[in-house]
């Protein structure tokens, strides 16, 4: 699904140097690289500050902890995600409470947002799915109509753009993960949080090293999450290259949608025209998608299913949930099915993929039809 090693081997000189640096510097935690890499990030993201933590799902949970998220709070956001947005607002004993998505870019539909607000939720935490911004504007007016911060979780969608502005900061914070396979990757975890308001972030940062500003006179209580000096040091090389990755997944994303143009069977990724996708994934939507991964196996080609079970089907949550209907996310769940996707893969390499997708559907047309 990725090729972290051709990835590293093109960029390999410059990794290797900034790695013996922190070496030979012995200063692993914190310090200058910390603060080079995350000045780099608010320059190329056009935010004001960042603060780089242990992995994306500290950075929620640090997120909601410098908001105030009290056990009983409802937080509203996606069900058609990994389960860190929900399993933070969880951890600090709130309610998480979902909106159904849209089927077009499988982000939360901001028009079911509303009719779930009640005097507990605290909190509205939009998920960048795949590459591709939330529908911002209208969510941020009903959090503005109704006094509810907006959290925006980016794991997925470093770089991608809503209206011209890149996302992260439109809201009170935004959350990064760093995790290797990331369109921005780490060589293990990491994360950040952004903010353009100085006071919020200067929150998250005081909670992320332990509730305290100068050593020993600690604040308030907080956690340890911190970005090392080496990841950060491996993220302010890559930085420099990720657009020059994002034009790469961009236009595998098209050479995909041209080998799979006008198939009636496959729905490839729709784009807002407000949004520049920058395909972390390239998900489409095949029928019988089961049958499908089955047989990819058998012919030895990487795919992946984001997300078989929606977060209100999971086992921590059904119980709580089995009322809850979301006919959007649930024919997702049986739907999608991601390709391969990343900065090294070929023409060749693709049309394996789209060849074996279509040998697969044309099969079960016969069938159909026979």
């Amino acid at each position: 699904m990725v090729d972290l090693q051709g990835q590293y081997l093109a960029i390999k000189d410059e990794i290797n140097a900034a790695i013996q640096s922190i070496l030979d510097a012995t200063q692993f935690i914190k310090g200058k690289p910390l603060t080079h890499f995350e000045n780099d990030l608010c320059a190329y993201l056009g935010c004001n500050h960042a603060v780089g933590v242990g992995n994306g799902t500290d950075a929620l949970q640090i997120a909601f902890m410098a908001l105030g998220i009290q056990p009983g709070d409802e937080i509203i956001t996606s069900p058609f995600t990994f389960i860190a947005t929900a399993e933070a607002a969880a951890l600090m004993g709130a309610v998480p409470v979902f909106a159904d998505i849209d089927p077009q870019t499988y982000n939360i539909d901001p028009a079911q947002i509303e009719p779930l607000i009640t005097p507990k939720t605290k909190a509205i935490v939009p998920v960048h799915l795949f590459g591709q911004s939330a529908d911002m504007d209208p969510i941020l007016e009903i959090a503005k109509r109704h006094n509810i911060p907006v959290i925006e979780d980016c794991a997925q969608a470093i770089g991608a753009t809503y209206k011209g502005k890149k996302i992260g900061y439109f809201a009170e914070y935004g959350t990064l993960s760093f995790f290797p396979s990331k369109n921005l990757g780490a060589f293990g975890d990491g994360g950040a949080i952004l903010s353009n308001d100085e006071e919020l972030l200067g929150q998250a940062r005081l909670i992320a090293n332990h509730g305290s500003k100068k050593k020993y006179h600690n604040e308030i209580v907080g956690i340890n999450s911190r970005l090392d000096s080496l990841q950060a040091a491996i993220l302010q090389v890559k930085l420099k290259y990720l657009d020059q990755y994002i034009a790469a997944r961009q236009e595998a994303a098209q050479r995909y949608d041209t080998l799979f143009a006008d198939h009636p069977m496959i729905t490839t990724p729709y784009t807002a025209p407000e949004c520049n996708h920058v395909f972390h994934q390239y998900t489409i939507r095949v029928p019988k998608r089961d049958a499908l991964s089955a047989f990819l196996k058998e012919r030895n080609v990487p795919h992946a299913i984001y997300y078989p079970v929606p977060l209100h089907k999971l086992p921590v949550f059904a119980e709580s949930m089995k009322d809850v209907h979301l006919p959007e996310t649930d024919r997702a769940a049986a739907e999608v099915i991601s390709l391969p996707m990343h900065t090294e893969l070929t023409e060749e390499q693709q049309v394996y993929i789209t060849t074996t997708i279509k040998e697969f559907l044309e099969t079960e047309t016969v069938t159909l039809t026979s």
